[in-house]
């Protein structure tokens, strides 16, 4: 299974900053063409100079975010088919911000991921817990029921990537240790086999507070197959440091 490093932008760059930092990032990829998969997710006014910046590159491009339906009256909001045709490969779905900010549900995340799916993307479903449900004690017990609520059925390797994300992690510096990331992995892995064909090829990436001092040690981990870098992935220096690090 190839590993895979996701960076997500977030609500961060202009052009000359994004795509100068998507270019430094596919010379280095064709320079030294990484070992694991790497994918970039500008927000989307850089899809298409980004997907330009990479073109012929080996990097893959990613949206994070779409809508519920393919296409219609939804002013300001992003189809699944346009990322497409930006170039697009993956998508991220029910990232905790979006859960939070935009009160998004397990059941709008599964109706975007199935839309995403149909119009030919992979879809990243990130799930995990907020630091009250960690200290009751209840980490693996929310993590699977937004994963039971968030996938459409029948997906597989090819159109599904988990994501686990501790929403106390993001941006906060602090990790969980490697055990308790294990075990979170591990009973992601086993809820898949109820829930996707493929369950065993199906990637877990880890994220929050992804850093190159800790990239290396969370990649060793059993069923960590990658890592989703939000901050990091807005200096090169750093994220090309995460990703060689997974390599």
């Amino acid at each position: 299974m190839r590993k895979l490093v996701a960076g997500n932008w977030k609500m961060n760059g202009l052009a000359a900053d994004g795509v100068a930092r998507a270019r430094d990032l596919a010379a280095r990829a064709k320079a030294k063409p990484p070992v694991s998969e790497i994918v970039l997710c500008p927000p989307a006014t850089l899809l298409a100079p980004v997907a330009q910046a990479i073109a012929d590159s080996g990097l893959a491009l990613g949206g994070q975010d779409c809508h519920t339906e393919a296409a219609g009256a939804h002013t300001g909001d992003i189809g699944a088919p346009m990322l497409k045709d930006a170039g697009c490969v993956y998508v991220i779905l029910g990232h905790s911000e979006r859960r939070r900010d935009h009160q998004e549900t397990d059941a709008v995340v599964r109706a975007k991921a199935a839309t995403a799916v149909a119009a030919g993307l992979c879809a990243i479903v990130c799930v995990g817990e907020t630091a009250a449900e960690r200290a009751s004690g209840r980490t693996e017990a929310i993590v699977v029921h937004q994963l039971r609520g968030s996938l459409p059925p029948k997906l597989n390797a090819a159109t599904l990537v988990v994501a686990y994300e501790p929403v106390w992690a993001i941006g906060s510096g602090r990790t969980p240790t490697v055990d308790d990331v294990a075990a979170v992995h591990a009973r992601i892995r086993a809820a898949l086999h109820d829930l996707a064909t493929q369950a065993d090829a199906v990637r877990i990436l880890y994220g929050g507070s992804v850093k190159p001092v800790n990239a290396r040690e969370l990649m060793a981990v059993a069923n960590v197959d990658g890592l989703l870098v939000g901050g990091g992935s807005l200096s090169t220096e750093e994220f090309w440091a995460i990703a060689s690090a997974c390599d």
